[in-house]
């Protein structure tokens, strides 16, 4: 980058807490968020104010209005829009130097081949199919690109109990249990998910309740494990 990131204002405080250099790392990042809920709306955001330089960012799904209690991508003006130009266009208002693709679509096992993980240097998983999830993360491992993935947080009220941890660590979470199973069959030595330790509330609907708080604390963490991971990554290689 030939711009001096030091006389943006935009990235002014961001640079106080990760420095100039660690700056330049992410806006030479190119990051890909998968479902943008309540949880990857959240991430994307997260990423894209704090300076990835660009941004992929996919769902096929449209903006409902039971979507607004948790959604950042979900008002009034966006209902029936595609979430991935919802999305794109709020982006294009909080941060105007991040490049944002933007790709209405579904990630599943027949179109995975469509797209090139290896394009990328992390990837975000906020995918709540459990069959595209797993075909992601094994696709992900088998080319070596990091990726960290959320669990459940349906059902939720306490976004203190999210945690950062290995997939083979997490406990009473059902998604978690599957996944788990799932790698462990595969293969999968390893895998950076964030979950919730809290016990779901009983509902009694299958269709699982959500507030505004908890999924986007997990997109946010998920956002930060992405920039300490980049940064720490560039440390790492430049010191060898």
């Amino acid at each position: 980058m030939t711009e001096n990131l030091s006389d943006n204002p935009r990235f002014s405080r961001t640079i106080r807490v990760i420095g100039e250099d660690g700056l330049s790392v992410l806006r030479d990042s190119n990051i890909i968020v998968f479902g943008l809920g309540g949880v990857g709306g959240h991430a994307a955001e997260s990423l894209a104010r704090a300076g990835i330089g660009r941004l992929t960012i996919l769902d096929r799904d449209v903006v409902e209005e039971s979507n607004m209690n948790r959604q950042l991508c979900a008002t009034l003006d966006t209902i029936g829009m595609p979430k991935s130009e919802a999305l794109k266009a709020r982006l294009a208002q909080a941060a105007p130097d991040c490049e944002v693709t933007s790709i209405d679509k579904f990630y599943l096992p027949e179109n995975a081949d469509e797209i090139n993980l290896s394009d990328y240097d992390y990837i975000v998983d906020c995918i709540d199919n459990v069959t595209a999830k797993l075909e992601l993360i094994e696709r992900a491992t088998k080319c070596g690109v990091p990726i960290i993935c959320c669990m459940g947080t349906g059902n939720k009220l306490n976004p203190c109990d999210l945690t950062v941890t290995d997939i083979y660590k997490t406990s009473g979470c059902p998604l978690a249990k599957v996944v788990r199973s799932e790698c462990r069959k595969r293969g999968i030595a390893k895998l950076k998910v964030v979950y919730s330790t809290e016990t779901p509330v009983s509902t009694g609907e299958r269709t699982p309740g959500s507030v505004s708080f908890v999924p986007g604390v997990a997109g946010m963490i998920m956002a930060s494990e992405v920039v300490k991971d980049l940064i720490a990554a560039s440390v790492k290689e430049q010191s060898e």
